[in-house]
Formats: structure tokens, C-alpha cells, sequence
């Protein structure tokens, strides 16, 4: 099974190709271009049996902008060009007989880790983003096609020296300046990797704060009374980066099988929008329609 964030994809050739390309009535189609070009390269090579895109529609309505509200305020929210592009890829993996994954409350990592949460076998998932760290168990990888690099747990514990199920602690103690997670100021990766291995997990630090000083840690003294200082922070700020894995699916959400593919609704979308014959081959190619 291979889940797909799609977003961080779409993003990156949004930004990496040319507004150049071009579709019907001179809009762009660079994000589209790169992202089916990046799906059917990893359908070719992967040539798995279930597939999941998840993509993000929550950038201002998640759940976590109730309980804090800068969450992710330092991103803009995708122009009106790209929204479309976003849609268009999202009608075209639906097309090519793939499962897409969408929420207006939960973002593209919730519903993967809620899709793992009912999977008993190994699944891949494929995005960079490192938070999809911490949902990885035995048999699973983290898998960066663009970048052909791949993570499984213990390449994770080498990356990051601490454990895939400390990954939510780690991000509550050093932040997530992508996402606008604070964590505890002056607290860094080395620190937080140090202390996770000492206590484990964030609670138990807490628990016992007077024992940081104690530790062989340069700078223990200090830490201590930063992580005091920031003790509301760094629980918030782990409840921020901590993937939902209870988000509702339909049940063909959770149908991953990939389908025969839909050569006319392929076609047509691709002369709608003036997508070039060659992206339609490899689609085609793709697929096998």
C-alpha cells in the first residue's frame, strides 16, 4: 500500500517549473505537469496494488486552528491559480482509477496516518515531510521519490536520534517554523534528542524537571529553566504536531484499490484544458487504459 501527500509534490513543481506552461486560454499548468509527471513515474516504478493521494484543503480550517489559531499563519494561502491546479490534479488521479483523500477539517497527514491506523501490513508512504516520521512501525518507509530517499524506523532514529513514536515529543520540544509550531525556545535538535533519550517521553520529563541538571547535557542548568519557562508551549506544541489518526473515512476511503483507469474521462479533462498529448500518454502508459 503506498499513501501519497500529495501537496508536497504539487508544491514543488509549482515552484520549480516555468508558469510558462501553459493551458487553454493561457492558464498555468506547471504544478499539474510536474505532479502527474511525478504520479505516473511513481506508479511505473512502484506498480502498487492500493493507492491513497491525500491532499491538503485545511490550510485555514483545521482542526487545529481552533485550539490555535497562528497555526500555520505564516503561510499564504495558495493562489487562486494554483487552487485550481490543486482541483484539476485531483480529477485527473481520480481518472487514472486512484483513490483520492480530502478534508476540509483534516490535512493530508490525518488521513494518512487514520488510513494506516486500520492497515495491519506494511505501507510506504511517499512525501518528505518529516512529521510522517512518526507513524512508521516495523516494515514501514518514508519514502521521498522525488529525492529517492527513503526512511524506515531505524533510519529515522539515525536522522533524528530519537524513536518514531518520539517524533510528536521531539517537534513539541524544538518547533516546526513550516508549520508555525513555537516549541521551547532555545531548546534545539540536539538537546531534545539528548532529553528524549534520558526520559522518553515529554511527560516524563516533566515529571521530573529536576533531574535535566543531573544529566551529562552541555548547558543542563539552562535547559532546565527554559524548559520550565516553556512548559505550556512544548505540550501545546506536541498536541500541534501530533497526526490525528481517528479522522472519518467513507468507505471508499478506505477502498485503495486501484482501478481500472477511465481513458475518455483522461482524454477529456486533458482537451478541457489544453494538457499536451505527451502528458496523456504517459498517463495512459501509466495506468494501462
Amino acid at each position: 500500500m503506498i499513501l501519497v501527500d500529495a501537496s508536497v509534490y504539487i508544491f514543488r513543481a509549482y515552484h520549480a517549473l516555468p508558469d510558462s506552461l501553459t493551458g487553454r486560454d493561457g492558464q498555468p499548468l506547471n504544478a499539474v505537469y510536474g505532479f502527474v509527471d511525478f504520479m505516473c513515474n511513481l506508479l511505473e516504478q512502484a506498480r502498487p496494488a492500493r493507492v491513497g493521494v491525500a491532499f491538503d484543503e485545511s490550510l485555514e480550517s483545521s482542526f487545529r486552528n481552533r485550539f490555535y489559531p497562528d497555526y500555520k499563519a505564516n503561510r499564504e494561502s495558495a493562489p487562486p491559480a494554483l487552487k485550481a491546479q490543486i482541483r484539476l490534479c485531483m480529477d485527473l488521479c481520480r481518472a487514472m482509477g486512484l483513490t483520492v483523500l480530502v478534508s476540509a477539517e483534516y490535512e493530508a497527514d490525518d488521513l494518512i496516518g487514520s488510513l494506516m491506523a486500520l492497515e495491519d501490513g506494511p505501507v510506504t508512504i511517499v512525501s518528505s515531510d518529516k512529521d510522517l516520521a512518526q507513524l512508521l512501525r516495523s516494515g514501514d518507509i518514508l519514502w521521498d521519490f522525488a529525492r529517492e530517499t527513503r526512511f524506515d524506523p531505524n533510519g529515522i532514529r539515525d536522522k533524528f536520534g530519537v524513536n518514531c513514536d518520539q517524533i510528536a515529543d521531539y517537534l513539541g520540544l524544538v518547533g516546526d517554523p513550516v508549520d508555525n509550531i513555537p516549541g521551547v525556545a532555545g531548546i534545539g535538535a540536539k538537546s531534545a534528542a539528548a532529553l528524549l533519550n534520558a526520559f522518553e517521553t515529554l511527560d516524563s520529563l516533566y515529571a521530573d524537571l529536576d533531574a535535566v541538571e543531573q544529566l551529562e547535557l552541555r548547558g543542563a542548568r539552562a535547559a532546565r529553566r527554559k524548559l520550565e519557562v516553556g512548559r505550556d508551549i512544548a505540550f501545546l506544541s506536541r498536541r500541534l504536531a501530533t497526526i490525528a489518526c481517528d479522522a472519518p473515512l467513507s468507505i471508499a476511503d478506505r477502498d485503495l484499490a486501484v482501478r481500472t483507469a477511465d481513458g475518455e474521462a483522461l482524454a477529456a479533462l486533458c482537451d478541457q484544458q489544453g494538457i499536451g498529448s505527451r502528458l496523456l500518454d504517459k498517463m495512459r502508459n501509466a495506468t494501462g487504459s
